[in-house]
């Protein structure tokens, strides 16, 4: 009976605590449940599709470690040198409630649009021809290189690294070209909002796509432009 006893206060008590247990995370879980519908309304407000994308954002979960001060006003807000691009993050603070905090949900944004990917398995250094390539729906943010739409982007290029059937073509798979040499006389073309400035210079190092390039302008001055074309470099002013 006593055995009996100790089994039914035992089971009691362990019925309790898990009550107790699931009566606090109820409301954890709705405060996590709001913070992530307040970073994906910011996130999705903040991004404009363009034409022809559609734009998917997930939202991941908080630290389960962190256990938040109830807060009358929730602020998203982007965090220095993030994007809303991929794998990144949205910060939330606290502005109006007995303790503030601030903290932050990873958050993946998806943005699909045409592109071009492999018709089949390509190794490295094949000269892209025009049926290696297919278009098809790809996400443009699951990759920090810029992904190739148009086969004039990508047709009697050679790759640099091998890609796989159905992977989508980034420009990182691509060798870079080189658009002239040391010494060649290259134009010069510095532009901004309303002008569009040209004349002439000596590089003074190769001109490789992707890469800086320093050139001598005709009245002397050493400039840092970038390689952009055959024997065509850009000043960003």
């Amino acid at each position: 009976m006593h055995s009996w006893a100790l089994t039914c206060r035992s089971w009691l008590i362990l019925t309790l605590l898990a009550w107790a247990a699931g009566v606090l995370a109820a409301p954890a879980r709705a405060v996590e449940s709001g913070l992530q519908q307040q970073a994906r309304q910011f996130a999705s407000t903040s991004l404009l599709a363009a034409n022809g994308t559609r734009v998917e954002v997930e939202v991941g979960s908080l630290d389960p470690r962190l256990k938040l001060a109830p807060c009358n006003e929730i602020q998203p807000y982007l965090p220095a040198n993030a994007r809303l691009w991929g794998r990144t993050r949205i910060g939330l603070r606290c502005a109006s409630g007995p303790t503030r905090w601030n903290v932050f949900l990873p958050v993946t944004v998806k943005v699909y649009a045409k592109a071009l990917v492999a018709s089949r398995a390509l190794p490295a250094g094949t000269v892209i021809a025009e049926a290696d390539l297919a278009q098809e729906e790809v996400d443009l943010a699951e990759d920090s290189a810029a992904a190739l739409v148009s086969p004039e982007q990508a047709v009697g290029r050679t790759l640099e690294r091998p890609v796989s059937a159905g992977r989508s073509l980034r420009q990182n798979h691509l060798k870079a070209r080189q658009w002239f040499a040391a010494g060649e006389t290259v134009q010069v073309v510095a532009q901004g909002p309303g002008f569009r400035v040209a004349g002439a210079g000596q590089a003074l190092t190769a001109g490789v796509e992707g890469q800086p390039v320093r050139i001598r302008t005709e009245s002397g001055r050493i400039l840092t432009a970038e390689a952009v074309g055959e024997r065509l470099v850009e000043v960003n002013p």
